[in-house]
């Protein structure tokens, strides 16, 4: 288990360029399932999720090649199909939440795809239903092993069909859509996500001979192919480290700016951070953070106190909220903070709550932070990463803390932010790891 050492109340300067989209990647990676030709994917984050699943995919039988450092080839001509039936894709596949999004392409292209339950972060239940019902509406049939823990869907064909998914599940609308551009006949899905990301997958299918409508809406429409082709494909930056990179240059009174961040691509995300009272600058297609040295939260229009809540897009991110949570710890003002689509992941303000935060945490889902606008800095301590985001929240907090701050389990932080501490140290952080 790796730690980092950071030793907090240095600002930071300069530029920094976001990775690759995590989401995006663990998508469009899978894609490359669908077609024998080859596939190029370029801005791929090195990171252990992405690596994992590229890993999962070469032991199924996928030709790779890494062409540069965040470009590579994939071909799916041959693919060990037993592979996914052995102890060794249990082990590997249950150690990623991601591997769920190859059952798709697998079952449009074979008529079979299998899956152990899969890992991720410990942030509450993500179920997996509303992937296999949109597969078995699609005509397959699903069974589990119990014991093993292990589940599966087969089908000779698939056919085109009307559904209303009972959530706007980004992973499981995706892998929907790529189960359904084989299909035989129409597929309409109403209630669909339609983050950028799943918009960027889409755009990729589209490219490789599918046929899918409404792409960015709730409702897409697909008419099945038979065969898709090989493609090009560039993954957009990854807007939560953006954000991150955002609460970071404020929690730190630092100026920095963050370049190539697709801004159009960003919704809601420059304008919560608004309303916690951070400046930030558009200049092209970066963001200027300029020093602060205060930030006020705004109320409501009638003077309540302001609710920053998650939803589906064009919603604020749950991925962001622990963000905010920690930024606000240090604004002018109060915040609810309502996480509704996670019940466990307001669980780190425990660790801040020892740093000197101001926080009241409510209920699983609720938090109040009370800001102390710099007056008292957060005192450092040592803690432990329970998963991604919380992680980096934590790592923003050390970085802003009188005194030198350890945190634990930091491979948490390596599954979503490449190589974090290179690139911190890079603006000025003082941050070791240590193996």
């Amino acid at each position: 288990m790796a730690t980092f050492v950071i030793e907090g109340g240095h600002k930071l300067s300069g530029d920094i360029t976001p990775q690759g989209a995590k989401n995006e990647a663990l998508q469009v990676i899978c894609a490359v399932l669908l077609t024998k030709d080859k596939v190029t994917i370029s801005n791929i984050p090195d990171i252990r999720d992405v690596n994992k699943l590229i890993y999962i995919l070469s032991e199924l039988g996928v030709k790779i090649e890494k062409i540069k450092s965040d470009t590579y080839t994939f071909q799916a001509d041959d693919l060990n199909l037993k592979y996914l039936e052995s102890e060794k894709f249990k082990q590997d596949g249950s150690s990623l939440r991601g591997s769920i999004m190859i059952v798709g392409p697998l079952l449009a292209r074979f008529g079979k795809g299998y899956i152990p339950r899969p890992g991720g972060d410990k942030i509450g239940r993500r179920r997996l239903d509303t992937h296999f019902e949109g597969f078995i509406k699609l005509g397959a049939k699903f069974r589990y092993n119990k014991d093993e823990k292990f589940y599966g869907v087969e089908a000779d064909y698939l056919t085109g069909t009307n559904m209303l998914l009972d959530e706007a599940s980004v992973t499981g609308t995706a892998n929907i859509v790529m189960a359904a551009v084989m299909a035989k006949g129409i597929t309409t899905i109403y209630n669909a996500a339609c983050e950028p990301y799943l918009q960027q997958l889409c755009k990729m299918l589209n490219s490789m001979g599918a046929k899918i409508r409404g792409v960015g809406s709730n409702l897409l429409i697909i008419e099945g192919v038979e065969i898709l082709s090989g493609c090009s494909h560039r993954i957009l930056p990854d807007m939560i480290e953006i954000g991150s990179w955002i609460g970071m240059a404020a929690m730190t009174k630092s100026s920095i700016t963050i370049k190539n961040v697709s801004w159009d691509d960003l919704g809601l995300i420059p304008r919560v951070f608004q309303k916690i009272g951070i400046n930030l600058e558009r200049k092209g297609d970066d963001i200027f953070i300029p020093e602060q040295d205060s930030y006020e939260i705004q109320n409501f229009i009638d003077g309540s106190i302001l609710t920053i809540s998650d939803a589906p897009w064009p919603g604020f991110t749950p991925d962001l909220l622990s963000i905010i949570l920690v930024v606000a710890t240090q604004a002018k003002g109060s915040v609810l903070i309502h996480q509704k689509m996670f019940e466990s992941r307001l669980f780190f303000v425990d660790k801040l709550i020892d740093m000197g935060a101001k926080v009241i945490l409510c209920d699983p889902h609720r938090a109040t932070v009370i800001g102390m606008n710099h007056e008292s800095s957060l005192k450092a301590t040592t803690m432990t990463s329970p998963d991604i985001r919380a992680g980096i929240s934590l790592l923003i907090a050390a970085l802003s803390a009188k005194g030198t701050s350890t945190i634990h389990n930091i491979e948490q932080i390596d599954r979503g932010y490449q190589n974090i501490d290179t690139r911190l140290r890079a603006i000025g952080a003082k941050i070791t790891r240590i193996e």
